[in-house]
């Protein structure tokens, strides 16, 4: 369960990172700015997925290691 969370985690970082970089500088990589339905919204969306990407981390860091 911790290495799911961890991946999810990155990918969430990942693309909420690119979802940014396109904003500030138009380079046309990622998921958000592909989806229709978060025309106009993409910084927000890309916000939340950089803070949905720590409360991963952090979920991911309080499971116990096995």
């Amino acid at each position: 369960m911790k290495q799911l969370l961890e991946i999810l985690g990155f990918i969430a970082l990942v693309q909420g990172g690119a979802g940014l970089l396109h904003e500030f500088t138009d380079w046309d990589w990622g998921l958000v700015q592909r989806l229709g339905f978060l025309d106009g919204y993409e910084i927000y969306a890309s916000v939340a997925l950089l803070v949905l990407a720590f409360a991963l981390f952090a979920a991911a860091e309080s499971q116990k290691s096995r």
